[in-house]
């Protein structure tokens, strides 16, 4: 059965387990929502925000919902780095590109003087606000991330030019240590930190997902649960397994994913379940 037909099977208006969900249709945390407020005031200023966790804990979707949200803010224009792990050169050509000026990277100072024109004109006369993303942000090189410091503020530091906010792993934060980095640090002013999540956590964007897609009876309260204890504390790993079970679910045309489909498509034997749960319950102790 294809994507299409499953849809239509289980009465869904999307697929809840792709990346690719409405951005409106995304759960939004109160802690969520508390840093997209920082960012949008943060927005009128300019600065630097952080956003850091582990592979799946949601920075990229945390990103995306900012930029949305931001972008919906009169007089601002927000751009993205697609490639942060440009050089000096590369790096010039992508953010003159994203707020149109025409920059030449072999002349980094005739680049950054005719970038900081441009913002300031904009400015002065129309209240414009560039706001940059950044998401992978680990990859970036040493050089590239002290020049968006530089870049961003006049004046000596009195006058901000730009909204940063940059997102990566674990890794970011130890780059951000390094000593030619440290003044960077020293500028984020808004801060989102995540986590793994809690099983209350993982359930309540399961439901949500399921709601917003137009069928919260697709999986049974005892699927629910199985998904949340194998998951780990991961949004990732409990997307992906659901999305196995929607394929393997429409491919049989079962009417419900229920917990017997999961230990028939994973394979797992009741005792290894059990041992699995035991393991869980006792990392939640720790």
């Amino acid at each position: 059965m294809s994507t299409k037909k499953a849809l239509s099977f289980y009465g869904l208006k999307w697929n809840p387990f792709t990346e690719d969900v409405p951005t409106n249709a995304l759960l939004t945390t109160p802690r969520l929502d508390h840093f997209f407020w920082r960012v949008e005031n943060l927005v009128r200023d300019g600065g630097f925000a952080l956003v850091t966790g582990d592979p799946g804990t949601g920075k990229s979707t945390a990103m995306r919902m900012l930029s949305e949200r931001i972008s919906k803010m009169r007089d601002v224009v927000v751009g993205v780095i697609q490639r942060p792990q440009s050089r000096i050169a590369d790096f010039y050509r992508e953010i003159g590109d994203i707020f149109g000026v025409n920059l030449a990277p072999h002349n980094r100072w005739c680049g950054f003087k005719t970038l900081r024109e441009k913002w300031k004109a904009h400015l002065d006369s129309s209240l414009l606000r560039p706001v940059l993303l950044i998401d992978e942000a680990q990859e970036a090189h040493v050089d590239v991330l002290s020049e968006l410091r530089i870049i961003s503020s006049t004046n000596f530091d009195s006058s901000l030019l730009l909204t940063i906010v940059i997102a990566g792993d674990a890794r970011l934060q130890e780059l951000l240590r390094k000593e030619a980095l440290v003044p960077l640090g020293s500028r984020l002013r808004a801060r989102l930190s995540l986590e793994h999540a809690s099983r209350e956590e993982l359930r309540q964007l399961l439901e949500h997902s399921l709601a917003k897609a137009g069928n919260p009876q697709l999986m049974t309260r005892e699927l629910i649960e199985t998904l949340v204890e194998h998951s780990m504390g991961n949004y990732r790993v409990l997307m992906n397994t659901a999305l196995d079970l929607f394929l393997a679910g429409a491919r049989d045309e079962k009417p419900q994913l229920d917990e017997k489909l999961f230990l028939e498509t994973f394979q797992v034997q009741p005792a290894r379940q059990e041992a699995n749960r035991a393991v869980v319950e006792r990392k939640g102790h720790r």
